[in-house]
């Protein structure tokens, strides 16, 4: 009886799956035909956008690539259902999984994220003190707006709504940051007990800091709305190597994490990478696996990673293109000398940023990673010198991630942080089971970053009241010169930009990356500074039209204030600031 009833309901899931995926199937070929992509633009710039669309183009090729990727979906989920075989697999990648988890004891994990937590939220204290709009973060708490989705982050995107409670962002610092945090603390755990091999120790746990604490993932820290999704990214990269003892369970958690990884930060894009290199590298020195199974697991995780990267990038990423940059790969005939350029520009500016004490300790974690490295060595000593160094460069072009194969990549501080994970991988590697004096320097290394930190925030409300400061007193000149709030016709160009206040050029002679992490108030690179903070935010829209398409120099506008911090020149209507330093 009992049987006969399991079959029935069997019977109607089945049919009811067969049904919804026949109308899934109508309803994403139906999209390919133009006038629904209209109706169905429409409908999402009014209940989404709520605006008008007006490049139709765009949102044509997106519908499109969601619709391809709709159908694929559906065949494949159709398969794992309905199929035996599919059925079959489903069944044994779950099996995998399971056994994987069971042979991992979480409760260990506990102690050493409590620990992981604390030295992070010590560090970001002074961050989430100064309190400190950062970039970004400026058009999000006045308009609440979310954004993500032109980046193809569609994961931050719904994240987000379920962090605020509500589809308009405000700003509910420091819970971002907070959340951020606890995902870099088990993110940290996790990456000791796989590159420390599966041993968990407070030295292999404090050499994990430049994780988070290196000065490109602070610039991450910063952003009140962004910081917990930036984490994210890092820890969807290292989850998968939690089950590289089951091939398949291995396959469907890397396509996951890497698509979330995708719809977060791609910047995290080389972490995934920098974790294979060095587990297949250690497996290779140390004879802990024959040449096959090296390449096998190798091939298998390259796979992978393209194949993911593929859907990501046919089925759910949108082409965009903002100022310099731009979401476009080289062509296949310039991709070699594209990246070899790229990679050039990301080493110098790397380079320009680091300070002399930083290069010193990073020199001397990598002469501890090729020593230990060919101490440890069961090949030739000679041969693993060699490889030793071939997997520190490999290492730092993977770091870089995807954005090596883009036209137009980001090189802002945020966009780096791939160097920190590079970094925080050769230090966990130097100190499992090495000399006391490499421990040593990996943690005097990591004192320096984890000072920086307080440092950096620091410079952040130094620099916000600097502004501030400078701005109150433009606009109480901008306000007794042009007193009438009803004025319309007022157009401002801003030239210069407010200057670094004194105790960041003290750090910047020894750190110059703070130069980059600190942005320049009212300073034209930032959009949303120079149209946003300044008007908006101190309440002067209303007699306030930015103007950048004309340049007021060649006005010859005559000088109708000179003060100790700017000159302001206008003719009524059109009105030229000068900044000083």
């Amino acid at each position: 009886m009992k049987q006969n009833q399991n079959n029935q309901k069997n019977i109607i899931r089945k049919n009811m799956i067969i049904l919804l995926s026949i109308i899934g199937l109508m309803v994403c070929i139906a999209v390919l035909f133009p006038p629904v992509r209209r109706m169905v633009v429409d409908l999402a710039g009014q209940i989404i956008l709520h605006k008008k669309i007006n490049d139709y183009q765009a949102w044509y090729k997106v519908l499109l690539s969601y619709a391809m990727g709709g159908i694929c979906f559906i065949l494949v989920f159709d398969y794992c259902i309905l199929i035996n075989s599919g059925r079959t697999l489903v069944q044994k990648i779950k099996q995998e999984i399971k056994d994987c988890l069971s042979e991992i004891d979480f409760r260990s994990f506990i102690k050493p994220m409590l620990l992981m937590s604390g030295v992070y939220l010590l560090g970001i204290l002074t961050i989430i003190r100064a309190n400190f709009l950062y970039m970004d973060d400026l058009g999000r708490s006045i308009e609440g707006y979310r954004g993500w989705y032109n980046w193809s982050r569609y994961v931050s995107e719904f994240f987000s709504i379920v962090v605020h409670g509500d589809t308009n962002l405000t700003d509910i610092s420091p819970l971002p940051q907070l959340l951020a945090v606890l995902i870099l603390s088990i993110s940290s755990v996790l990456l000791a007990y796989i590159v420390g091999n599966k041993k968990i120790t407070i030295v292999k746990l404090l050499a994990s800091i430049p994780l988070g604490f290196f000065p490109y993932f602070l610039a991450c820290l910063s952003f009140k709305f962004d910081a917990p999704y930036m984490a994210l990214s890092i820890l969807a990269c290292i989850v998968p190597f939690l089950f590289i003892a089951r091939k398949k369970a291995f396959m469907f958690v890397s396509v996951i994490s890497l698509l979330i990884m995708c719809m977060t930060y791609q910047a995290a894009s080389g972490v995934y990478f920098l974790i294979l290199i060095l587990l297949c590298f250690r497996s290779w020195n140390k004879r802990e696996k024959s040449y096959k199974e090296i390449l096998s697991f190798l091939g298998i995780a390259v796979f992978v990673f393209c194949f993911a990267i593929l859907l990501f990038r046919l089925f759910i990423m949108r082409s965009y293109t903002v100022q310099n940059i731009s979401t476009t790969m080289f062509p296949f005939p310039l991709i070699v000398t594209g990246m070899l350029n790229n990679i050039k520009n990301y080493a110098l500016i790397v380079n320009h940023d680091l300070g002399m004490i930083w290069k010193i300790g990073i020199a001397l974690v990598l002469l501890f990673f090729i020593a230990k490295s060919m101490k440890q060595s069961a090949q030739k000593k000679l041969f693993s010198f060699f490889v030793s160094i071939s997997v520190i460069v490999i290492s730092f072009i993977a770091s870089y991630g995807v954005y090596s194969l883009l036209e137009k990549p980001l090189y802002n501080p945020r966009a780096l942080f791939g160097f920190g994970v590079f970094l925080a991988v050769l230090c966990i590697y130097v100190v499992s089971d090495y000399k006391k004096f490499a421990i040593v320097a990996v943690l005097a290394l990591n004192w320096c970053l984890f000072g920086f930190a307080f440092s950096y925030g620091n410079a952040l409300a130094d620099q916000a009241r600097y502004a501030e400061f400078r701005i109150g007193i433009l606009l109480h000149d901008l306000s007794a010169l042009y007193p009438d709030p009803d004025k319309k016709d007022i157009s401002i160009q801003l030239k210069n930009s407010i200057d670094y206040a004194p105790s960041i050029k003290n750090i910047a002679k020894h750190y110059p990356v703070i130069e980059q992490l600190v942005p320049k108030r009212l300073g034209t690179g930032n959009e949303w500074d120079y149209c946003g903070y300044f008007p908006i935010h101190f309440n002067y829209l209303q007699s306030m039209n930015t103007d950048l398409l004309i340049d007021y120099n060649s006005l010859n506008l005559p000088v109708v204030l000179d003060s100790y911090y700017h000159t302001i020149q206008s003719d009524g209507d059109h009105i030229l600031i000068t900044l000083k330093h």
